[in-house]
């Protein structure tokens, strides 16, 4: 009985050892940067955990947030068109409240211009950013608790032995390339390739017409066009723009917020037009109301590029409906520069009302 005890005692503190070791290796490592800045970082796809630790270990005076419609942007391309040091936190499929939550940080840390590309789906119910089972509050704010599941999680402690060995420099150039293949989320060198397309990318192979076509009749089809009107309440996602656009603006008077609408292809518009014009209807009065509110702050410039008619009617420029090539990336970051569509506070729906006439006159070839 006692030998048995003394088994259970040394396989307890055996146990204890380890969890406290992988503690301290990933305390000492910090893949995420939280408590230091690293030469021989690596980066993750995941952004909504990445962007914690950069809001951390990066300087930056802009703070660059959206959806999907963003995350192809690289910092580099930002700064040199904007003459500015940025911060890239755009996060795929994210909605109104993980966005303003993250902008927060960034704000808190230094960002005195956000540039954040906005359309009216993320401003969808949905959970509470304080139960929102996908962005960890506590990892941000940098809590006990958020600190203690950052140190103790297995998938960090990884992370951490992976960066160790691939610092020994025999093997350093051999583990740096074989990264992106094996299961370790910190596999970018660079901070500049988050989520960015690779520099040899196909552009002509993954955005042209034919997609676009076959993405359009993918969601117009009767089968699935319901799903076109899915998260949409217009009570809801005025008062989730109050309380997360608006709300952050106004808490910042000395922070200047470019807002942007992104160029969506015609068909976007056009597939609502035919398969539930209720949403169609939904949608721009509800971006009707944003452009109203946001051209009334002082420190507001809204741009309006959904009615371009040489870009978002040249399928070429999309991957499907809604995602534009890195050409428009390019575009969209010289009329950030220049200001060219810039909304006019005294016809805050003009742009709105060109798009309205052009997506009733648009027909679809077949």
């Amino acid at each position: 009985m006692q030998s048995d005890f003394k088994q259970l005692r040394r396989l307890l503190l055996g146990s204890i050892a380890c969890v406290l070791g992988a503690a301290a290796l990933t305390y000492a490592v910090d893949p995420l940067q939280l408590f230091r800045p690293s030469p021989l970082a690596f980066y993750s796809d995941d952004t909504r955990v990445q962007n914690a630790g950069l809001i951390r270990s990066q300087s930056f005076d802009t703070a660059f947030m959206g959806t999907s419609l963003a995350i192809h942007f690289r910092q580099s391309n930002i700064n040199r068109a904007l003459h500015v040091h940025s911060l890239k936190l755009a996060m795929t499929g994210s909605n109104s409240r993980q966005q303003a939550f993250v902008l927060e940080q960034a704000i808190e840390r230094g960002a005195r211009r956000v540039i954040w590309e906005m359309d009216d789906f993320i401003f969808v119910d949905a959970a509470d950013i304080e139960t929102d089972p996908y962005l960890s509050v506590d990892l941000y704010r940098g809590t006990a608790r958020g600190i203690a599941a950052y140190l103790f999680s297995a998938a960090m402690a990884k992370e951490s032995l992976f960066a160790l060995l691939r610092s020994i420099p025999p093997v350093r150039q051999p583990l740096t390339q074989a990264a992106p293949f094996l299961p370790v989320k910190f596999a970018l060198p660079d901070v500049d390739d988050i989520y960015a397309l690779p520099r040899d990318f196909d552009v002509a192979r993954g955005y042209n017409a034919e997609r676009t076509r076959a993405s359009f009749a993918y969601i117009t089809d009767p089968v699935r066009s319901r799903f076109l009107s899915e998260g949409y309440g217009y009570d809801a996602m005025v008062r989730h723009f109050e309380q997360d656009a608006i709300g952050l603006i106004t808490r910042h008077p000395d922070v200047t917020f470019d807002v942007y609408f992104p160029p969506y292809s015609i068909l976007q518009f056009v597939a609502m037009r035919d398969a539930s014009p209720e949403t169609l209807t939904l949608a721009t009065d509800l971006t009707a109301l944003i452009a109203r509110h946001l051209t009334q702050l002082p420190n507001v410039r809204l741009h309006d590029f959904r009615a371009i008619k040489r870009v978002t009617h040249e399928l070429n420029n999309y991957g499907d409906v809604i995602h534009h090539s890195p050409v428009v990336d390019a575009m969209v970051l010289q009329w950030l520069a220049s200001g060219e569509y810039r909304v006019d506070p005294k016809a805050p729906t003009a742009s709105l009302d060109e798009l309205k006439a052009q997506v009733e006159a648009y027909r679809v070839e077949h």
